[in-house]
C-alpha cells in the first residue's frame, strides 16, 4: 500500500509539473512531429550543452548532414519538447514501416550513420522531455516508440522508464549486446600495459619500428575546420582503397555519403566537436580515424587504413595513439567505440563495456496493438539472425 501511494505521489507529482510545463510553453510550441529541419539549429545546440547523456550522432551538424544527403537516411521528423524556457527534448525518428519495413503504428528513432540513437534531453528537465515527446508521438498517432540503439543503463533511458513507471508501463528490451569503450581518466600506458601482455607490446614495438623505415612515424590530430577538411579528403581515400573499397561500402564511393561527411565534420569542426587522427610514415598517411566529441565523451566513427602496410597493424598502432592522445585530454572523461560486438581490433585495446540494445517504449497500457509491434519485431529479428547464420555458414562452407 505505501508503495502504490509512492508511485500515486510521484504520478501526480509529475503530471502537476507537466501541466506548468504545458502552460508555460506558448502555443505555437506545442510539441509535435515536426520536420528535422524546422528545429531552430540554436536551439539545438543549446539543448546539446544541456544534454543528460551526449550522443554526438546526434548533434545537429551531424544530424542535419545526414538528413540532408545520407542515402537512405533522409527525410526524418523529430519529436521535440518545449517549455518556457526553449527546447528540452529531441528525437529524430522515422516511421516503423521505414525502418523495419512493419506497417504498423510505431515510430523508430532515426539512424544517424554512427551506431548510437540516444534522444537529446535536458539534463534540468529529464522527465518532463521524455514525457512530453513520448505525448507528441501519440499525438501522431504512435502507438508505441522504438529507441534504437541506446545505452540500457545510460541517463536518457532512465528518465523515459520513470515516467513509464508512473504510468503503470514498462519498457521491453528487443535486443542487446556488449560494447567497447575507453576509460580515459586513466594513464594511457598503465592501461595498456593492464590490457596487453608484454609480448603483444613487444610485438607492436617492433612493427612500429618496422614501419619508420618508411618514414618517421608521426601522429597528428586535425581539429581547425581548415586542417579536418584536408585530413578528410586523405581519409577517404584511405578508406575507399581498402576493403570497404571492395565491397563498394566505403564514404567516398556515394555521393550522398561523401556530401553528409563532408558537410558534417565542417559544421562539427567550426564547434570544436570532432577531429580527423592520422598516423603519418614520412609524408604517407597510413592509418586515420574520424572522432566526434560531445560534452565528456568521444567517439571513434571510423577508421581507415593503407593495407599496403597491413604488417605492421596501422590500424592498431592509430588506436594506441588515440588511446594515448584521449587518456591526456583532460576534457575527456570516455570514449565510445561505436563498435560491433567482438570487434577484433578494439575489443582487445578498449576492455570497458556497456550495454547498448533496442528498447520499444508502450505509449498505451494494455494495448493489443503493442503486443503485437513487439512480435513482428522480435519475428522479424529471428529471422535476421538466421538468415546471418546461414549466410556465415555458407562463406565458411565454400571458401
Amino acid at each position: 500500500m505505501a508503495d502504490d501511494l509512492t508511485v500515486m505521489r510521484r504520478a501526480s507529482s509529475r503530471d502537476a509539473a507537466a501541466t506548468r510545463v504545458r502552460t508555460k510553453a506558448p502555443a505555437a510550441r506545442e510539441p509535435a512531429l515536426l520536420p528535422l529541419t524546422s528545429v531552430d539549429i540554436g536551439e539545438w545546440r543549446a539543448l546539446g550543452a544541456r544534454a543528460i547523456e551526449p550522443n554526438g550522432y546526434y548533434l545537429p551538424d551531424w544530424e542535419l548532414a545526414v538528413n540532408a544527403s545520407a542515402p537512405g537516411r533522409t527525410g526524418a521528423s523529430t519529436l521535440a519538447a518545449w517549455n518556457g524556457d526553449g527546447l528540452i527534448g529531441l528525437m529524430p525518428v522515422v516511421p516503423l514501416s521505414r525502418a523495419a519495413k512493419l506497417p504498423l503504428p510505431a515510430l523508430a528513432s532515426a539512424h544517424p550513420y554512427g551506431t548510437l540513437c540516444t534522444p537529446i534531453i535536458d539534463r534540468t528537465a529529464a522527465e518532463d522531455a521524455a514525457e512530453l515527446m513520448m505525448q507528441a508521438a501519440r499525438d501522431a498517432g504512435a502507438r508505441a516508440l522504438l529507441l534504437r540503439e541506446v545505452a540500457l543503463d545510460g541517463a536518457t533511458l532512465k528518465a523515459f522508464n520513470r515516467v513509464l513507471r508512473g504510468e503503470g508501463l514498462r519498457s521491453r528490451i528487443l535486443n542487446w549486446h556488449l560494447r567497447a569503450s575507453l576509460d580515459a581518466t586513466r594513464k594511457a600506458d598503465d592501461l595498456l600495459q593492464q590490457v596487453l601482455s608484454g609480448k603483444k607490446l613487444k610485438e607492436l614495438r617492433r612493427q612500429r619500428h618496422r614501419l619508420s623505415e618508411h618514414g618517421e612515424v608521426k601522429f597528428d590530430v586535425a581539429r581547425s575546420p581548415r586542417d579536418v577538411a584536408a585530413a578528410l579528403e586523405a581519409f577517404l581515400k584511405l578508406e575507399a582503397s581498402g576493403w570497404k573499397g571492395k565491397r563498394g561500402t566505403a564514404l567516398a564511393q556515394a555521393e550522398g555519403d561523401a556530401a553528409f561527411i563532408r558537410s558534417a565534420l565542417q559544421g562539427l569542426a567550426e564547434n570544436r566537436q570532432c577531429e580527423i587522427v592520422t598516423l603519418r610514415a614520412g609524408t604517407a598517411p597510413v592509418a586515420s580515424g574520424i572522432v566526434l566529441r560531445h560534452q565528456t565523451r568521444a567517439f571513434f566513427f571510423k577508421i581507415g587504413v593503407d593495407e599496403r602496410f597491413a604488417k605492421y597493424s596501422p590500424g592498431v598502432q592509430l588506436t594506441l595513439d588515440l588511446t594515448r592522445h584521449l587518456c591526456a585530454d583532460p576534457t575527456i572523461a570516455s570514449a565510445d567505440s561505436t563498435a560491433s560486438p567482438d570487434h577484433p581490433m578494439i575489443n582487445p585495446i578498449w576492455r570497458g563495456r556497456f550495454a547498448i540494445g533496442d528498447v520499444l517504449i508502450p505509449l498505451k497500457s494494455n494495448d493489443p496493438v503493442v503486443a503485437t509491434i513487439h512480435t513482428a519485431l522480435l519475428l522479424r529479428q529471428s529471422a535476421r539472425e538466421a538468415a546471418r547464420s546461414v549466410l556465415h555458414f555458407t562463406r565458411g562452407r565454400w571458401k
